[in-house]
């Protein structure tokens, strides 16, 4: 009884500070961006909105393989997507300038939106194929002047913490840019907000490990599943087995065996 306690008072906490964050930290960014004309200074007031509210979840975020990566460099970052705090997580502890390819439907959320378009982040429409491809050009322009972008390659967070089949946007991406993919592996996020899990926080730790970039130059769209099979085995590399999934050989093998035994 006591623990639920604290989870209702630390989740009513969290939910008072992420709607005054959002509101105050959302106008700065987009004055910031306005009178800045671009979204660097924007994106400095998202990382805070981020740690602020990992502060106010009592959400702790262990980091790893910083050293991987130079922040001179352009990359598309990949994460598989367990949950709202695999966002909070990456704005707040990535440190470098980057921009979201997010789904168009946040940039339609009052306040959220506006600001994330202030920011620069680039909505896709995954609905309408042609302008899907507008919006994985205008990435991949930025990404060639050197703005590093942040993907979802499932697209959209996981109902049950483990790494789901990937879309192929991204990789057609990161191949149309011709820079490196960075996979970002993300373990916990799930166990503190699941996809239809209910509002109630529960405070933890998250882990997010950075891993070696990943080549994509002589790479064609035709390669993307080469491609997608290489950053999928990296981000299981540094989850849990039970995080990480099995690869589709892997599941075929395990369902033959099943069938064999019985």
């Amino acid at each position: 009884m006591e623990g639920e306690m604290v989870r209702l008072f630390r989740s009513l906490l969290f939910y008072t500070i992420l709607l005054f964050s959002t509101v105050i930290l959302g106008s700065c960014a987009m004055f910031l961006a306005y009178i800045t004309g671009n979204g660097k200074q924007a994106h400095l007031c998202a990382r805070l909105w981020g740690n602020i509210n990992l502060w106010a979840a009592g959400v702790k975020v262990r980091v790893s393989g910083l050293e991987n990566i130079d922040p001179e460099q352009a990359y598309i970052y990949a994460a598989n997507h367990q949950g709202w705090f695999d966002i909070f997580a990456i704005l707040g502890k990535l440190p470098v300038q980057f921009r979201w390819l997010a789904k168009e439907e946040l940039f339609k959320v009052p306040i959220l939106g506006p600001t994330m378009s202030a920011a620069g982040y680039i909505p896709i429409d995954r609905r309408d194929r042609r302008k899907a491809f507008e919006s994985l050009s205008q990435a991949a322009l930025k990404v060639r002047e050197g703005t590093s972008v942040v993907i979802f390659p499932e697209g959209t967070r996981s109902l049950d913490g483990i790494l789901q089949d990937f879309k192929k946007g991204g990789f057609i991406l990161a191949i149309t840019a011709g820079r490196p993919i960075v996979p970002i592996s993300i373990s916990g996020s799930h166990r503190v907000l699941a996809k239809h899990g209910g509002w109630m926080i529960r405070p933890g730790l998250v882990g997010m490990t950075i891993g070696a970039p990943i080549p994509t130059a002589g790479y064609t769209t035709k390669d993307r599943d080469v491609l997608m099979s290489g950053v999928r085995e990296a981000l299981r590399k540094y989850l849990p087995q039970k995080e990480g999934g099995l690869l589709p050989d892997e599941e075929a093998a395990r369902s033959q065996h099943i069938f064999s035994s019985m």
